[in-house]
């Protein structure tokens, strides 16, 4: 394959990359803003209940300890 060939190539994938962004479904401004909502809190939540099962287990083995 020659230097041409190759960059045919490279244009003809962004060309179909572009085609397919075309047809993705994207959320509205409202749908995405309540989706970032939604994983801040579950990140939040998650983060605690770690760190409640960090904190209790350290413990319990200070205890053994």
């Amino acid at each position: 394959m020659n230097a041409k060939q190759i960059l045919e190539k490279v244009k003809q994938f962004f060309r179909e990359v572009v085609a397919e962004g075309k047809k993705v479904s994207w959320s509205s401004k409202q749908e995405f803003i309540g989706a970032t909502i939604v994983v801040i809190f579950a990140i939040l939540v998650l983060s605690m209940f770690i760190g409640l099962v960090d904190f209790v287990l350290s413990r319990l083995f200070g205890l053994i300890m």
